[in-house]
């Protein structure tokens, strides 16, 4: 079986201004990326995340964004414990990307459905162990953003650093 996952949460917020939270760098970085993001979710673009307990900024390639619907990146698959990448490394060097989805459904009572799975590791025990990883960070993203959107707090402020 292939390691991967699919993970989804209810946001009490319009469609667009939930895809705007996730596609604009100023957004992203009040909430999730607490080292920043630079460069804005377009299909084509590479953009810079940085993380306070992943250390190094690193690229994340834009597959395909349709405002409102879906976004899809790749970035390098991130096998191993956080504290085994080196500093500065981009994700410990694998050679191999993992894929994103990202999913925004409208829902009858005004909120979003936020839906996000990720697949691409090799079938290996440090593979499974970094989907494992991802699923932490993919759900604690979810948690974060709904915060964000709903109530203006940042959740993973002060959390890592």
């Amino acid at each position: 079986m292939k390691p991967k996952f699919k993970i989804s949460g209810r946001i009490a917020r319009p469609v667009h201004e939930v895809f705007e939270a996730v596609a604009d760098p100023k957004e992203l970085s009040g909430y999730f990326t607490t080292g920043g993001a630079k460069g804005r979710l377009e299909t084509g673009a590479t953009v810079s995340w940085d993380f306070h307990d992943f250390p190094g900024a690193f690229p994340v390639h834009v597959i395909e964004v349709v405002p409102d619907k879906r976004i899809v990146l790749e970035w390098e698959a991130a096998e191993g414990a956080h504290s085994d990448v080196p500093e500065g490394s981009e994700m410990g060097g694998t050679g191999y990307n993992t894929r994103v989805t990202m999913s925004f459904e409208p829902l009858d009572d005004g909120r979003t459905r936020v839906e996000i799975a990720e697949e691409g590791w090799r079938e290996t025990d440090a593979g499974f162990k970094a989907s494992y990883g991802n699923c932490e960070g993919w759900t604690g993203m979810l948690c974060a953003l709904k915060m964000y959107v709903e109530h203006g707090i940042n959740l993973r402020e002060g959390f890592y650093k």
